[in-house]
């Protein structure tokens, strides 16, 4: 009769604890989870800034948690005047074709580098669109830059294609899954939608000669083969050099952004870089507004730009590739 009684409140006990056991542990593995990105994303930064060839060794301890790659992610446009003296736009025709318009007649050339290499390509001025023919072919990243009869560079167009991370820790309800893309950080917890809580590294800083500045720093994260599943990972991650695709005086400037990790990332990013524009045409003080604006139309769809109020703007543009492996 004892040993029923003991067996009896020991059951209860254990159902009545359960849920707040579970609780404990979701908590402790959310933790851990965050702790990983944190730890993951300094020490990408640190590998970035690294000469190619060099990084660092890090060991992960993963509790409940997996860490994968998401290629591709997120794609980034940026397009600029280089001299005042002219308007150029660079179009993507199709894979083959570039369309090269030159409002002054300045452009006599061009230059397409990817990855795999160096292009270089002449035409004579028009006032219509150039249609130039080109092979080359990109898996990350393409620049087009457009010369004058000088030599001198008066465009450029630049496309870079960002991988990232995906950190999934599993929980009692489910799966809580993090996104490490380009510097920013999306969070999904089961049964909710995805948020943005940390935006890519973008910014507009006020010089002391009184130019502006735009800078905007690129991570790309590659990881070679697969990094397994254990309590203690050790992982290289090694610096594939770092990239320099704008610095220096800037006109006409438009960028883009898409990320394809899920449809509510995009919008998420064009509602926080639109916010303080919104604020000023609401209060109808556009006159005066220093910071990040619509290309053309007000949603962003078009792309954005940086209104200065006729102050120079500096443009500076880097990128940090690191590859991560066993």
């Amino acid at each position: 009769m004892m040993l029923a009684m003991v067996i009896t409140i020991m059951g209860g006990v254990w159902v009545f604890l359960n849920p707040y056991i579970s609780d404990f542990e979701d908590n402790t593995n959310w933790n851990s989870a965050n702790g990983i990105a944190e730890r993951f994303q300094d020490r990408i930064d640190v590998a970035g800034s690294a000469p190619e060839g060099t990084g660092i060794r890090h060991t992960l301890a993963l509790q409940s948690t997996t860490i994968q790659p998401i290629v591709k992610v997120e794609t980034w446009t940026i397009a600029a005047d280089l001299t005042p003296y002219d308007s150029v736009t660079v179009r993507n025709v199709n894979i083959s074709t570039f369309g090269i318009s030159s409002m002054n007649e300045t452009a006599r050339s061009i230059t397409v580098e990817t990855e795999f290499g160096i292009e270089n390509h002449t035409f004579d001025a028009s006032h219509e669109e150039v249609m130039v023919r080109h092979t080359s072919s990109s898996q990350h990243w393409i620049t087009v830059t457009v010369f004058d009869a000088d030599g001198l560079a008066i465009h450029r167009s630049v496309s870079y294609l960002v991988s990232g991370i995906q950190i999934t820790t599993s929980l009692g309800i489910g799966e809580h899954q993090i996104a490490l893309m380009n510097d920013a950080r999306a969070e999904r917890f089961p049964n909710e939608p995805w948020r943005v809580t940390q935006y890519p590294n973008l910014e507009i800083d006020t010089l002391v000669n009184g130019e502006f500045r735009l800078s905007l720093v690129l991570n790309d994260v590659t990881i070679n083969g697969s990094l397994g599943s254990a309590n203690q990972i050790a992982m290289d991650m090694i610096s594939l050099g770092p990239m320099t695709l704008f610095s220096g005086h800037a006109y006409n400037v438009k960028f883009t952004v898409i990320n394809a990790l899920n449809d509510l990332i995009t919008p998420q990013y064009h509602e926080r870089m639109l916010d303080e524009y919104t604020l000023n045409r609401a209060s109808g003080t556009l006159d005066t507004y220093i910071g990040y604006a619509p290309y053309m139309r007000a949603s962003g769809a078009d792309g954005f730009t940086v209104e200065t109020q006729g102050a120079q703007l500096f443009l500076e543009v880097d990128v940090k590739r690191v590859e991560v492996s066993k």
